[in-house]
């Protein structure tokens, strides 16, 4: 049978799904524990900030069963935007069913009525070979860049973090 799945930013009201998947996707891919607090403030200031979208995938009002969240990145080579598609997660009970694949789409003609936004990127963990394949399946090729981090801190709690961010 056929989802009738529905894509839509997310909203405030679907914190607790949010932060449930993002704890689920960071055990998942990575074996992290991730700091609730920590992660509750992250994801309340995506919300709100100009750049950054999350968007979800629910079959039913109010039940959420994929997300995804776009940031973009000016490149003064291109005198454009990327967007990079973060924090992929799509409840295991509904894998393999095109949730993704719906995700992407509406992310997809989204960024192509923007004429700022030249390409779509995102990281994969090299030993996902799900996601590689879903990826390359979607008509994204591997950029040929490997990415590269220094922590700065061990936990970053956000300098803003006695401030209310419900309002």
């Amino acid at each position: 049978m056929s989802l009738n799945i529905t894509i839509r930013e997310a909203y405030g009201s679907d914190l607790l799904t949010l932060i449930e998947y993002n704890r689920a996707l960071a055990k998942e891919t990575e074996n992290l524990s991730l700091d609730i607090d920590v992660l509750r403030l992250g994801i309340q200031t995506a919300l709100k900030l100009e750049n950054c979208y999350y968007f979800v995938a629910e079959i039913e009002r109010g039940n959420v069963i994929g997300q995804t969240m776009i940031t973009s990145e000016w490149s003064d080579w291109r005198n454009s935007e990327m967007w990079w598609i973060q924090s992929v997660y799509v409840h295991p009970n509904y894998r393999k069913q095109g949730v993704f694949r719906k995700i992407f789409m509406h992310i997809e003609s989204i960024s192509k009525n923007n004429h700022l936004v030249k390409s779509l990127r995102l990281y994969v963990m090299k030993n996902n070979l799900v996601g590689i394949e879903t990826y390359k399946n979607l008509g994204m090729n591997n950029s040929g860049y490997l990415v590269y981090e220094k922590a700065l801190f061990p936990t970053i709690k956000p300098p803003f973090s006695n401030k209310n961010l419900s309002d």
